[in-house]
C-alpha cells in the first residue's frame, strides 16, 4: 500500500512516523510539501517538495505513483491545495482523508469577534484598537495594507519574511518566530508591545494556543478568522491515530 500524505502540519509529520513505525509489509509513505517554508521540519520517511502543477498533475502523480491512500493533513487554511486534493482524489479514484485539528472553542472571559476573511478582519480593526498583533502569516499581509489601516501599528509575527514586492501595512514591526510558543512569552510580548487587540486564524492546536490565553488574562478584544470549508464528501479524521485507523480499514 502506497500512502501520500500533504503535509507540513505537525499533525502530518505525526501520521508519518506512526505509519513508519507501523512496521506493515508492503507500506509505502511518502509525504508531501508545498516548499513555502524555508527549513522546514521534515517528517520521517520518504519525502517530495514542491507542487504538482494543479488538478491534472496531482491526479498523473497519484496514477503514476500508483497511490492507496491520499491524507490531506494540511494547514486547515491551505483552501486551494485541499480542494485540488478532492478533485485528484475523485479523478483517480482513489480513497481521501482530510486530516484536521480541532479548531479553537471560546472560554469564559473572552471577547472573540468572528469573521469569515482576512478583509473582513482589517475593515474591523479600527473600531477594536490601534496597536495590533497580527498572527495570520506572510501570505495575507496585503488585506491589511488597505486604506482602513491607516493610524493602526501592527506587530505582525510569521516564520518567514513575507516575499519582495508584498503590499504590508504602513507601520509595522516584523517578528521572525515559529511556534510553539510559551505563556509567559506570549503575556510579555503583548506587555511589552502595548498590544490591545489580537488577530489569529482559527488553526487551532496547542503550539499557537498560549496567545489566546494571554490575550483573555489582558482583557484584550481577539478577531477570529473562521476556517474554510472541508470539500464536500471528504471524510474528516481529528488526530494522527485516528487517520491511522481509517488507513486500516481502507
Amino acid at each position: 500500500m502506497h500512502v501520500l500524505i500533504l503535509g507540513g502540519t505537525t499533525e502530518g509529520r505525526r501520521l508519518a512516523e506512526l505509519l513508519d513505525g507501523n512496521g506493515a509489509p508492503g507500506l509505502r509513505v511518502t509525504s508531501s510539501l508545498a516548499g513555502r517554508v524555508a527549513g522546514p521540519r521534515l517528517p520521517v520517511g520518504e519525502v517530495r517538495v514542491g507542487g504538482f502543477g494543479g488538478v491534472a498533475g496531482l491526479t498523473e502523480w497519484l496514477r503514476t505513483h500508483h497511490v492507496d491512500v491520499l491524507i490531506d493533513a494540511t494547514h486547515p487554511f491551505a483552501e486551494t491545495i485541499s480542494f485540488h486534493a478532492a478533485e485528484a482524489a475523485a479523478g483517480a479514484h482513489v480513497p481521501l482523508l482530510a486530516l484536521r485539528r480541532p479548531g479553537w472553542v471560546p472560554k469564559a472571559g473572552d471577547k472573540w469577534h468572528m469573521v469569515d476573511s482576512l478583509p473582513e478582519a482589517a475593515r474591523l480593526l479600527p473600531r477594536l484598537g490601534r496597536r495590533i498583533f497580527l498572527t495570520t502569516g506572510r501570505m495575507g499581509l496585503a488585506a491589511f495594507a488597505g486604506p482602513e489601516s491607516d493610524g493602526l501599528w501592527f506587530l505582525t509575527r510569521s516564520v518567514d519574511p513575507p516575499e519582495p514586492g508584498t503590499p504590508t501595512p504602513a507601520r509595522t514591526e516584523l517578528l521572525l518566530e515559529r511556534g510553539p510558543f510559551s505563556l509567559e512569552g506570549e503575556r510579555e510580548l503583548l506587555r511589552g508591545h502595548r498590544i490591545d487587540v489580537l488577530v489569529t486564524k482559527d488553526s487551532g492546536g496547542a503550539a499557537t494556543a498560549p496567545k489566546l490565553t494571554a490575550a483573555r488574562e489582558a482583557g484584550l478584544p481577539v478577531v477570529v478568522v473562521r476556517r474554510p470549508p472541508v470539500p464536500a464528501g471528504v471524510r474528516v479524521v481529528t488526530s494522527p491515530e485516528e487517520a491511522v485507523e481509517a488507513i486500516r480499514e481502507l
